[in-house]
């Protein structure tokens, strides 16, 4: 079986001598605060190195002070959750979006209005239609290399969009997990630093940068919001949030092991989006239409008119491929001839023979 749908990545991208000199490095010198409780901001030697790497990957600046460390960016959409919004809320999100933080925003008891979307992200003249009917206590976006869909939000759309959430009072929750996997051009700036009115948490992650495993990430945003995540009862009781885990990927940071690491991986990518793109065209260039992404993990397949991906998974399992069917992305149960592809887990060969027997499963359904 050739899973085309996972979203993480290989164990052979995963750094291990990375986190083996960082521990070596950091607990080698007898520092028994990392086995304390934390800060409750997070660590500030982390923050600061996390700041310094920010600043300069998006070539914008960021502070120690507007950094938040979390267990990782769903950990941080749940705390969010908790403190800004109450069971029967509206919240917006985008049409597709991601379907984990939709179930994060179902265990809230929250009602989901999805808004439109096209191959430059969040239509926010759609959005601006809405927000005439309701207001939303937050909008749920993720306006670089989107997952599913890959797209990225033009500057001017970013900017319009923060100037709605100050006219109309709603808070945006922008995951940023992908954002510093661009590869083409600059890194697009991240939301919060385009929002000075304090608007926007933008919710960060070492996840696609260094590893999942590590459940680390951060929230940038003012320090209203900072400082009202930093006194909720989750971590004024347990102390900073994972503290040993950063203070070892503070000293990646600190070393430039981070910036090697990530550098490695867009490299790998870069070359996996090719083969994949390269394969899609070859096999099914006739059957079906894509975006060809400019970062990020994903393609977004459109099939056939008529054509259910879900029904097509069965088929495609007989054809020992696996993908993630659209509807899985969808608020309301939309987008059913969808589906994604990931390059993250497996290496052009594998993903080009993943390609062809998708074919012969299209071709048997079709």
């Amino acid at each position: 079986m050739i899973d085309l749908g996972l979203g993480h990545p290989a164990g052979d991208l995963l750094p291990q001598e990375i986190m083996r000199r960082a521990a070596a490095l950091h607990l080698g010198q007898g520092e028994a605060s990392l086995l304390q409780y934390g800060e409750q901001q997070g660590d500030a030697r982390f923050r600061l190195a996390l700041a310094s790497f920010l600043t300069r990957r998006h070539a914008l600046p960021v502070g120690l002070d507007d950094l938040f460390v979390t267990c990782g960016a769903s950990m941080g959409l749940d705390l969010i959750c908790t403190l800004y919004t109450r069971p029967g809320d509206l919240v917006f999100v985008e049409e597709p979006s991601y379907f984990l933080a939709l179930d994060i925003l179902a265990d809230h008891g929250l009602e989901v209005v999805s808004v439109p979307t096209d191959v430059d992200g969040l239509v926010v003249d759609a959005l601006e239609g809405e927000l005439r009917r309701r207001r939303p206590a937050l909008l749920y976006t993720i306006p670089t290399h989107q997952n599913p869909s890959s797209a990225t939000l033009p500057l001017a759309r970013r900017q319009r969009l923060i100037q709605l959430s100050q006219e109309h009072g709603f808070l945006i929750v922008a995951d940023e997990a992908y954002d510093l996997l661009s590869y083409e051009g600059a890194t697009p700036p991240s939301l919060a630093s385009l929002a000075a009115g304090g608007t926007v948490l933008s919710v960060g992650s070492f996840s696609k940068i260094l590893a999942p495993g590590l459940r680390l990430g951060w929230v940038q945003a003012a320090p209203q919001h900072i400082k009202r995540l930093a006194r909720c009862g989750l971590v004024t009781s347990g102390g900073g949030l994972n503290p040993l885990i950063s203070g070892l990927v503070g000293v990646a940071l600190e070393q430039g092991w981070q910036d090697e690491q990530l550098d490695h991986l867009k490299a790998v990518y870069r070359t996996r989006m090719a083969a994949l793109s390269q394969a899609l065209q070859r096999e099914l260039g006739d059957l079906v239409t894509y975006v060809e992404p400019a970062g990020g993990y994903f393609f977004w397949l459109q099939l056939p008119s008529g054509m259910d991906a879900t029904e097509l998974m069965t088929v495609a399992a007989a054809h020992k491929v696996g993908f993630r069917p659209g509807a899985r992305f969808s608020s309301r149960g939309g987008l059913r001839n969808h589906l994604r592809l990931s390059v993250s887990h497996h290496d052009g060969d594998t993903l080009a023979e993943g390609v062809r027997r998708l074919r012969q499963a299209i071709l048997a359904m079709h």
